[in-house]
């Protein structure tokens, strides 16, 4: 059994193009792994060993022209491992995103506490900054929302703050289940509904939709986030490098989306639409 294992990849950098960190993290995402830190000559990144394929690996490594090493990991070390690197982050004045055993800030509009394990979303990487960022301008009071590929459960914890009548928050993995349901109990919410799926429902319509994940999933999805998007509804999606920007602007102005705007932060790009 290795229902509790998890597979770390060190991928060294050195050598390599500044930034290249960021594509990888992007093409390992699509591949299943869900948990990355990035240090100074290298990215640490984590998948579960029941999904874990190491010849595809070998393929993205011979393809970038990157080395790394492999060791399997128990889930529960992955707390040490990320308090070691993890640190406080603020959107401006906006959003402090912490950990419970650091300090309270002060002076942000709110407060966010949360605990990542082998979860994808502490608001440190480019793609949930900058989704943080256009939810910043977004009216979300009374709004029903909807979070696709929930990971940590931050943004739909966000959009509770911002006064959010309801978010339902899904996502495939039952450790980001868990993950998000822990979060969410910590940062006392009430209005969160969570579920695993990897599909979406068009049954129901949504004012806000958010789906922070990749290319790969957005292009698939592009559809069915249009019949869950009410008409005059907002659409953000993310996961996306800055090179995808142009093409998934296209393909969903294509599926009746209206573009509105982007934030791009390290190499990253948030987009948002107006349904």
């Amino acid at each position: 059994m290795t229902d509790n294992k998890y597979v770390e990849v060190v991928i060294l950098l050195q050598g390599l193009q500044e930034n290249q960190s960021d594509l990888f993290i992007a093409e390992l995402a699509a591949m299943g792994f869900d948990g990355f830190l990035e240090e100074s000559d290298s990215l640490k990144a984590y998948i579960a060993a029941d999904s874990f394929d190491e010849l595809a690996l070998k393929q993205l490594g011979e393809l970038h022209g990157f080395e790394f090493s492999l060791s399997t990991i128990e889930k529960q070390n992955w707390n040490i491992l990320w308090e070691s690197n993890f640190s406080p982050m603020q959107v401006e004045n906006f959003i402090g995103v912490r950990a419970g055993f650091h300090p309270p800030f002060e002076g942000v509009e709110h407060e966010l506490v949360i605990t990542p394990k082998m979860s994808f979303g502490t608001g440190h990487h480019g793609t949930t900054y900058s989704v943080m960022k256009l939810m910043q301008s977004i009216d979300c009071n009374g709004k029903h929302v909807f979070d696709f590929g929930t990971g940590t459960g931050i943004l739909a914890i966000l959009a509770e703050k911002l006064g959010a009548a309801e978010i339902m928050a899904i996502d495939n993995d039952p450790w980001c289940i868990e993950n998000s349901e822990e979060n969410i109990q910590v940062n006392q919410c009430n209005k969160i509904q969570v579920a695993l799926a990897d599909q979406l429902k068009t049954d129901t319509q949504y004012d806000i939709v958010i789906a922070n994940i990749n290319r790969h999933i957005l292009e698939q999805n592009a559809a069915a986030l249009r019949e869950i998007t009410q008409n005059g509804g907002t659409l953000l999606i993310s996961g996306l490098l800055c090179s995808d920007e142009e093409d998934m602007i296209k393909l969903f102005n294509e599926k009746g989306f209206h573009y509105q705007k982007t934030v791009q932060k390290d190499g990253w790009v948030a987009i948002q639409f107006l349904a």
